[in-house]
């Protein structure tokens, strides 16, 4: 299946930070899940309990300590961790990663016109699977970047209720992640 038609499936992507997370997003309905936390001791086992439980995997690459953010780690995430993909800042391992055949998701911050003109054109060259927009809350600028690139949008940051999610979507999103366990039952 395409990442596309699991976002549209599943539009409310459970982020986790900490294994009380991990434990929560294993027993919502979240179909989704963005791993944002682990070290290269843990990272297999969170990974191998999320697919347990029929879960989509995606491991941020950036936020794994004990790993650097190079073609080596991304080579170790796909062959040991086995997520279904990768969210990364970096363009580099985006286009590593879209190499390996891992869907890649472009996590990108938009604070201001400078950020979101260089976000839109780093997308353009690095040809993710989709973007991750942060703030998630930030409708106006979800509507901007959805004119300007062909890839699903996946709002994140400051996603706190159901308003913010069907604001997201309605503005362009695909999806929307977030770490409020309350929303991953929508």
């Amino acid at each position: 299946m395409k990442l596309k038609e699991m976002l549209i499936e599943n539009p409310v992507i459970a982020a986790i930070r900490n294994d009380e997370d991990l434990e929560k997003s294993i027993k919502s309905n979240a179909s989704i899940v963005f791993t944002l936390y682990g070290d290269i001791l843990k990272i297999g086992d969170i990974c191998k309990k999320l697919k347990k439980s029929e879960k989509i995997v995606f491991t941020h690459i950036d936020l794994i300590e004990g790993l650097r953010g190079d073609q080596a780690a991304i080579r170790f995430i796909k062959e040991s961790v086995k997520p279904d993909g990768i969210i990364s800042t970096r363009a580099s391992n985006i286009k590593y990663a879209n190499n390996l055949n891992l869907f890649a998701i472009q996590r990108m911050f938009a604070i201001d016109s400078l950020s979101l003109k260089t976000g839109i054109k780093s997308i353009h060259e690095t040809n993710p699977t989709a973007v991750e927009v942060m703030p998630g809350v930030a409708n106006k600028i979800i509507s901007v970047i959805r004119k300007d690139i062909k890839v699903p949008i996946i709002a994140g940051g400051l996603i706190t209720n159901k308003k913010d999610v069907i604001d997201s979507l309605s503005a362009g999103a695909i999806a929307v992640s977030t770490t409020d366990s309350s929303l991953w039952n929508l």
